[in-house]
């Protein structure tokens, strides 16, 4: 028996942890953060005040991942993030392709927990920050430790470190550091925005409360708490609701953006479940929903999705201009491409519609110069609290751009390490070196290319077994019927256009419009520039088309051969899937807006144009052509370009079909003594592979390989995997292997895609 007088004085059990990287907040962008640091050397504290990890994509919120894909829902081709955060969504695809909310978290602990060099600390709350007393003026103040407490253990932490990243998504600990930061909209005046909001509509986004039904297979009530909505006509749409929305569907439930987001979070709760309750209790109890009377309420969140809070100031702040724009900076470390996407302060309760999304015509760069604070020297800004003004954080503000410049964190911090640099003295060399070894992992970077002096495969004789050379598309596939236009990227060198022939079927003699068009950008997938215009006369039946184009390529880049809706054609399609080869749709609906173009009707600094996007497997043919000359844009010489994904070209090498054992070939003029052997394979960016809710037809992308061979020069295995998912594999060699050659095989893949490779690298 333990007895207490209330006399004794007693303190709380304290411990204390040192690491070179403290990173505060689990979500997403704190994992990758985290995993990116560890992996590149350095140790990290990983502090998150929830039970699990993944912030707003656990199972405590249940948000899927977003991030320039935007759902397939834009022109941002092959745009899925890379690096860490893929690792994770592929691992999930794998294990979890049904979207369980309690696997997925099970997979974003076992990545931390396995990794050495993080100490995770959960249920751990930062309440205190302690500056260094030695930092000098109130422009290089300096972090010195924070204090933590865990609720379940009743221990306090004194964590130090020489660098933090801010990760909490209400910045926490930058707040408490007297890092500079913004709260609610900058004016139109202050950075020449013309999409910021007004006072009506409102300064801050609120939060968002999702939930699920099942069906029992009985009559199932619902008494409803007392605390839920009693008048459902107070939210607007009420009208609109139906038994199939539930999850991540109910965005709009949405709530808080007058009021202080990060203080009053539980009264923001407490209204959101006021207000999910009261739709449960009419979807049951109206009599509207005679289709209900089987459901219960399975699930409900127990906090709120949060969208935003603090943001904090860093050396550059990102504008609208820079992502409508696309402008370059000598410093991107990351990308965003989701639509700068604001709502409404009043949500659930507001008239307006539940968002207002506008597009740039292709993804846009992250400078490092937002990832720092710019008057505390030794912290690092990561997740939505980036340096970025209300309107460009509409867009950077999603999971998939929050954990990519996470990512770009956990680098800089291991390279600041390194060379003993504060965040803001990383320049120069230092952040060539920052991108060059984000790019090693996977990390794409828009606009450049990786460039690494120690890979030896720059120094190797490449060749391949054979190339896939593009003289057809084989008209095997179903009919795709034009009730939507449709078109074919084909990548395309300086030139003239090749002579196509496609075939289609008419219900009766008409004419059929045909349009080769092209990116006004190359590295965008925006269709927005025609270089010519056929119209074709099409009989009654079946028939090939032959199509001669006057125009030319002026450089390499995809071109869009358009085939204008017309609900009399469809044209063949083909069964041919390709690495880098995709066929898009121009969904036009009259009856909803800003739905297959992008037309503002107000002068608001963003562009017209359409868009041009494809549909999920098992779906989305490419379509049948005939090419003469062939296309050759699968040179094995492609996997040593620097480019690690399909962009203005497919960066890979393809095999042959016909190929049966498909191999690639490094051949040296000495021996080299290999240690390290990286592959990038094709995982398919152009899936934006939504963490849960979304049901998936597939375990692994059919374009990746599964199963591979390596061998030396005397045709001895050196490695061999089978059951490969991912997209990057790092062979390591407990010896070196001395060799002259390698030779890998591409012995099977995941689907009935073509072999094929996006780059090989090797170390010494």
């Amino acid at each position: 028996m333990i007895r207490e007088q209330a006399t004794d004085k007693r303190t709380l059990k304290s411990i204390h942890h040192e690491a070179d990287l403290l990173v505060v907040g689990g979500g997403l962008s704190g994992v990758c953060c985290a995993l990116t640091a560890a992996r590149a050397g350095i140790r990290v504290l990983l502090v998150q005040d929830r039970p699990v990890l993944g912030g707003n994509s656990s199972s405590e919120v249940r948000l899927w991942v977003l991030g320039a894909t935007s759902h397939m829902g834009n022109n941002n081709r092959w745009a899925r993030e890379g690096g860490a955060i893929d690792e994770i969504l592929l691992e999930n695809l794998y294990r979890n392709p049904e979207g369980n909310a309690l696997i997925y978290d099970t997979i974003l602990l076992e990545k931390v927990v396995l990794e050495p060099n993080i100490t995770l600390l959960l249920n751990t709350a930062v309440y205190a920050v302690e500056m260094d007393p030695n930092s000098g003026s109130e422009t290089s103040s300096r972090i010195k430790s924070v204090s933590a407490f865990c609720s379940q253990n009743s221990t306090t932490y004194e964590l130090t470190a020489p660098l933090f990243c801010d990760a909490s998504g209400d910045g926490i600990m930058a707040f408490q550091a007297g890092a500079a930061f913004r709260m609610g909209a900058e004016s139109k005046e202050e950075f020449g925005e013309k999409f910021a909001p007004s006072a009506d509509y409102g300064e801050l986004l609120g939060h968002s409360m999702y939930f699920y039904s099942k069906d029992t297979g009985k009559p199932v009530r619902f008494v409803p708490p007392a605390y839920a909505l009693q008048d459902i006509t107070q939210i607007p749409r009420f009208r609109s609701f139906n038994v199939n929305d539930y999850g991540c569907r109910l965005w709009w439930i949405e709530y808080g953006g007058r009021l202080d987001t990060v203080h009053d979070t539980e009264t923001i709760k407490w209204e959101l479940w006021k207000v999910v309750y009261g739709v449960w209790n009419h979807i049951k109890n109206s009599g509207q929903f005679p289709e209900a009377q089987n459901l219960t309420l399975e699930w409900v969140g127990q906090i709120p999705g949060k969208r935003e809070s603090r943001r904090f100031e860093g050396d550059y702040m990102l504008t609208q201009a820079d992502i409508v724009e696309q402008r370059t900076h000598d410093d991107a470390v990351a990308y965003g491409g989701w639509s700068i996407d604001l709502h409404p302060a009043d949500g659930v309760f507001s008239e307006k519609p539940g968002c207002n999304q506008w597009h740039s015509k292709g993804i846009y760069q992250i400078p490092y110069r937002c990832l720092y604070s710019r008057n505390v020297g030794n912290l690092f800004l990561a997740g939505r609290i980036i340096s970025a003004s209300h309107v460009a954080f509409g867009s950077s503000r999603v999971m998939g751009t929050s954990a990519y410049v996470g990512q770009a964190v956990g680098m800089a911090a291991a390279v600041c390490i390194r060379q003993q640099l504060r965040p803001a003295n990383l320049t120069g060399e230092q952040l060539k070196t920052l991108q060059t070894e984000l790019m090693k992992t996977g990390h794409h970077i828009p606009g450049l290319r990786l460039q690494d002096g120690q890979d030896v495969v720059h120094m190797a004789r490449l060749s391949a077994s054979s190339e896939l050379t593009l003289s057809e598309l084989p008209h095997d596939g179903p009919l795709i019927p034009l009730r939507h236009s449709a078109a074919q990227m084909l990548p395309l060198t300086p030139g003239p256009v090749p002579k196509l022939t496609f075939w289609a079927t008419a219900a009766q003699d008409t004419t059929l419009t045909v349009e080769l068009r092209r990116s006004s950008r190359p590295e965008n997938h925006t269709p927005d520039v025609t270089l010519e215009t056929k119209q074709v006369a099409l009989h009654t039946g079946k028939q090939s088309v032959s199509l001669h184009f006057d125009a030319s390529m002026t450089d390499t880049a995809y071109a869009f051969i358009c085939f204008s809706e017309n609900k009399a054609v469809s044209i063949q399609g083909s069964q041919l899937r390709v690495t880098g080869l995709l066929s898009v749709f121009n969904k036009t609906n009259p009856a909803v807006s800003n739905y297959g173009r992008q037309e503002p009707t107000n002068d608001i600094g963003v562009d017209t144009f359409e868009f041009w996007t494809p549909e999920r497997r098992p779906n989305g043919h490419n379509i049948a052509l005939q090419i003469e000359p062939p296309l050759s844009p699968f040179a094995v010489t492609n996997t040593r370009n620097g480019v690690q994904r399909p962009t203005y070209q497919p960066n890979a090498w393809v095999a042959d079909r016909q190929d049966t054992n498909p191999t690639l070939t490094l051949q040296w003029d000495s021996p080299k003594q290999i240690r390290e052997v990286v592959l990038h394979f094709d995982t398919d960016f152009d899936h934006p592979l939504e963490s849960v809710l979304m049901n998936h037809p597939e375990t692994a992308m059919p374009f990746c390989v599964r199963d591979f061979i390596l061998c030396n020069d005397r045709n001895e295995r050196i490695y061999e995997q089978t059951g490969n998912y991912l997209s990057q594999q790092v062979i390591r060699f407990d010896e070196p292997v001395e060799t002259r050659s390698l030779s890998l095989h591409l012995s099977a893949m995941n689907g009935a895609a073509p072999a094929s490779l996006l780059e090989i690298r090797c170390y010494e």
